[in-house]
């Protein structure tokens, strides 16, 4: 005998609804998954996105840092301090501070003046002028020199040595500060003359 089982209505129903939310179940199983992944995907998103601005943020500071220091730096002069100490410690000028003798003969003294002047606002003496050698000889004068006047120092070179030379004399004023001057030339070899001839011998021996 065979029996056939029917489905009634409210079974088809029931078992419906059980199937209905088991798939509701996972559905809702999978969005929450899907939530959290997007969840994590904005965060990163704006943590980066903040990130870089920041970076921007600090290299547009720095940039307009630099670029006012480099303003300042070309705008603001500098002061010729080297041109004022030297202009206002500057005491003695000098006319020549070098001569040239050309060629002279030996044994012949020459001489040359070198003249100065008081270009600072007080009055000085020359404490000293010092030659290199035993061969030159400076003279000068040991008055004070009142501002704006001038003076003069005497040098001379005995010429004994054959051959070119060139000697430094070095002037000290003010106690500490110096100045030089130099006499240069070359000295050639005088030929060397006879004795005179004794005419009164030469006519003695033309008597005989």
């Amino acid at each position: 005998m065979i029996v056939k089982k029917v489905i009634t209505l409210s079974q088809f129903a029931t078992f419906s609804c059980v199937l209905l939310s088991l798939m509701s179940s996972k559905i809702l199983k999978y969005m929450k998954i899907i939530f959290t992944i997007l969840c994590g995907l904005v965060i990163s998103f704006s943590t980066t996105a903040q990130t870089n601005v920041e970076k921007k943020t600090k290299i547009k500071t720095v940039t307009s840092t630099n670029t006012s220091k480099e303003k300042n730096s070309t705008t603001t002069p500098i002061s010729p301090a080297s041109d004022t100490t030297k202009s206002a410690t500057e005491t003695i000028s000098l006319i020549e501070t070098e001569f040239d003798f050309g060629k002279i003969p030996q044994g012949k003294p020459v001489t040359h003046i070198f003249e100065f002047k008081n270009i600072s606002s007080a009055p000085f003496s020359l404490d000293n002028v010092q030659a290199s050698c035993g061969c030159t000889t400076p003279e000068w004068n040991k008055d004070v020199i009142a501002p704006g006047a001038t003076s003069k120092i005497t040098v001379g070179y005995n010429a004994q040595n054959e051959g070119s030379f060139a000697k430094p004399v070095t002037i000290t004023y003010n106690g500490n500060q110096t100045k030089q001057i130099i006499i240069k030339g070359e000295v050639w070899k005088t030929p060397v003359s006879s004795a005179p001839e004794n005419t009164k011998i030469n006519s003695l021996k033309n008597e005989q």
